[in-house]
């Protein structure tokens, strides 16, 4: 599978999620993670409060795989936090992201942190609390790398006033149908038109290129915030008329197009699955290989039904 920039070293165009494993058992944890590694992901995402309590999923992952060492060191893992289900709200002080992760240390079952990053924006945030947090991280070797989750270009900014590591990825809803971070700057000063108003703060895919920052991609194949999937829905024939074909003359499956859609662009993504098939896991893999070309690229975006002036 091909690989795209992440921090100091590449990673693979595709990540394996794991905020569905809580209700595996250990035998479909270990065949999804298998999977995984067979197509060449060694990337797993996670966040504490995946799996209705904190660090459930974490634990599963641990539980069911038992790495060695050796194995442990083969792969990336990533996890997130700064959400508080408990309590209805959004916590970055300092107290909160140690406590949290030492949290998914002891449950991960491991000695680091690959990657860490700060799930959903503190409107509460104190980048010097921050900065305090993730130098003692580092420091102690607990976390390598660090970057945030939903974040707009100016949240960025905001946590950069302090924060001394890079940020090496934001991570951010996308999908064919779901693109707003694509389609608006698209559709730009176009007055009266829906598709160019501006909601993220402008430009963040465009801010993450220039800063190194790479974007996750999440729910890929989601329409809309957690609304169903687009492949295979009524809803929208045109888009799966256009994928189908293209999965065909391709020889890929329509997961595999549209996960083609988000590699293929120059930003070098990373697509976060969220699925808990191996199949699935695949056949995704798969689509990171194939190379759209512009007019394709082009042609499911407008499928889609965003605007192209």
């Amino acid at each position: 599978m091909k690989t795209v920039p992440f921090g100091t070293s590449p990673a693979p165009a595709v990540i394996a999620g794991m905020m569905r494993i809580d209700s595996k058992d250990d035998v479909q944890i270990r065949e999804l993670y298998g999977a995984a590694r067979s197509v060449g992901i060694d990337f797993f995402d996670h966040a504490d409060i995946y799996g209705g309590s904190m660090h459930h999923c974490e634990s599963r992952f641990a539980e069911a795989l038992s790495l060695s060492p050796s194995e442990r060191d083969e792969i990336v893992l990533q996890t997130k936090c700064g959400i508080v289900p408990s309590q209805g709200m959004f916590d970055f002080s300092y107290e909160h992201i140690m406590r949290q992760v030492e949290g998914s240390l002891a449950a991960l079952r491991t000695d680091r942190i690959d990657v860490l990053l700060l799930h959903r924006p503190d409107a509460l945030v104190e980048p010097d609390e921050v900065a305090r947090a993730f130098d003692e991280l580092e420091a102690s070797g607990k976390v390598r790398a660090f970057g945030v989750s939903n974040h707009t270009p100016r949240q960025i900014d905001l946590l950069r006033t302090a924060v001394r590591q890079p940020f090496v990825a934001n991570q951010l809803q996308l999908s064919l149908t779901h693109a707003p971070i694509i389609a608006q700057p698209v559709a730009a000063n176009m007055a009266g038109e829906e598709q160019s108003v501006v909601r993220d703060g402008g430009g963040i895919v465009e801010y993450c290129r220039i800063n190194g920052i790479t974007v996750q991609a999440w729910s890929p194949f989601q329409s809309g915030f957690f609304s169903g999937v687009f492949l295979g829905n009524p809803e929208y024939a045109e888009l799966n008329a256009v994928i189908d074909r293209l999965a065909a003359a391709h020889g890929v499956t329509p997961l595999a197009i549209a996960t083609a859609w988000i590699t293929r662009h120059p930003a070098g993504m990373q697509v976060v699955l969220g699925t808990t098939t191996p199949q699935r896991v695949i056949d995704a893999a798969a689509g990171a290989d194939v190379e759209l070309t512009r007019a394709e690229w082009y042609e499911l975006f407008r499928a889609a039904g965003h605007l192209l002036p």
